[in-house]
């Protein structure tokens, strides 16, 4: 397939694909889906190999968040039926942290519920990086803790945090119809700020939200614009009691879709398998593993995951191996630019991050929505089958007394 062929090319010379290249990526029909797997491989193997990171969650605050984000459990009105507890402990933070990394995680991310951190907050997420560091001085800490204002991100490398999360989630056009507490311009800031601080930027997205698949695109350009290092890919859990408990409009095979558009789209970033991925990919997650090189292992902020011993079985056999802490994570041009403190690659200011492929980020040719809409009265999901029972309700890990699933 000569698109396929292109997008190859593109993406091992690091080179934005059109929008009307990474919507037929979208397009392409089940009987495409394992020459698009593996024209996406091709690239994620250029720049990362057979390695898989491992990277574990932490919820430090949960729930009672003031937000009204449609798609979260802990938003403001939910009626999910999830732990709700106040900030943890820096010694409990930092045994929950130990589990994971017991288990091979490389990356511990720190998450707390709120629009954003109070400067007391700032020193008691400081303490926390403080024990975990104490006891696994090799261990990446990233930090997710909502909004930021000034000073909150320098703060924040000083105490040693390494990168910052603070995902876009849907496109600039869609967002207020997600979340009007803030805006999709608050979320670019932030992760401004954490770059401008010297801190790994971490940013993604959420799909499975009813958005086009111009909408999904949209958010891939922005973020390739905004120039992460990590960009997460997370598929909407429709959790009871949010206002998308009744989106599935997921199948296996669009997830993989999603994750190669991603991939040609943002080549040499650590692309990273989040929320859902048990929900929707279910039997398909193996090949998932050939487009992102990253996996949350354990469970999730409010929802559980796959069993840890499970994911490091599937990455064995599917021919993967764990990334070890003596292996850096990203290509040496980027590694290079996060060690020079530019903390990602946002702006095109040194060296390393002003080779000028970002650019044409900003194209805004118009391009038609490539996939068709679903019949009346079915969803997308409904050909493969939705699967609300695999919807888990974190019931263990930090917060609780029950050991965490790693």
């Amino acid at each position: 397939m000569d698109l396929l062929n292109t997008l190859v090319d593109k993406g091992l010379r690091r080179e934005l694909p059109t929008r009307e290249e990474a919507l037929a990526v979208l397009a392409t029909t089940d009987d495409d889906l394992l020459d698009v797997v593996a024209a996406a491989g091709k690239v994620r193997r250029r720049w990362f190999g057979r390695r898989v990171k491992l990277n574990y969650l932490v919820n430090l605050k949960s729930g009672l968040c003031p937000e009204d984000c449609s798609y979260c459990s802990q938003r403001l009105g939910s009626k999910a039926e999830i732990l709700k507890y106040t900030w943890l402990k820096p010694d409990d933070a930092s045994k929950a942290a130990a589990a994971g990394v017991a288990g091979g995680a490389k990356r511990v991310c720190l998450v707390a519920s709120g629009r954003g951190p109070t400067d007391r907050d700032i020193d008691r997420v400081s303490k926390t990086i403080e024990a975990i560091k104490e006891q696994n001085e090799d261990v990446e800490v990233c930090a997710c803790l909502g909004l930021l204002t000034d000073g909150q991100a320098e703060r924040l490398r000083a105490a040693g945090a390494d990168a910052y999360n603070h995902n876009l989630n849907t496109s600039e056009a869609t967002y207020g119809d997600i979340t009007t507490t803030h805006t999709f311009a608050d979320r670019v800031d932030t992760v401004q700020q954490a770059q401008a601080a010297g801190m790994s930027a971490c940013s993604g997205l959420i799909a499975g939200m009813g958005e086009s698949d111009a909408d999904l695109v949209d958010v891939v350009f922005a973020l390739r614009e905004l120039d992460p290092d990590s960009v997460p890919v997370n598929f909407l859990i429709p959790f009871e009691g949010t206002p998308l408990a009744k989106e599935w409009n997921l199948t296996p095979q669009r997830a993989l879709r999603i994750l190669a558009m991603v991939r040609f789209v943002c080549p040499d970033v650590e692309v990273r398998l989040a929320g859902g991925r048990e929900v929707h990919l279910r039997s398909m997650q193996p090949l998932a593993l050939h487009l992102a090189n990253s996996i949350f292992l354990g469970d999730y902020l409010t929802s559980e995951g796959q069993e840890g011993k499970a994911d490091l079985d599937m990455i064995a056999d599917a021919g993967f191996e764990v990334e070890g802490t003596d292996t850096t994570t990203l290509p040496e041009h980027r590694a290079d630019a996060v060690a020079s403190g530019c903390g990602g690659h946002g702006g095109g200011g040194c060296g390393p991050c002003g080779d000028g492929d970002t650019g044409a980020a900003a194209e805004t040719t118009g391009a038609p929505e490539a996939e068709s809409p679903a019949p009346a009265g079915e969803t997308r999901a409904d050909a493969g089958g939705a699967r609300p029972d695999l919807v888990a309700v974190r019931r263990r890990g930090a917060g609780t007394d029950l050991a965490p699933n790693a």
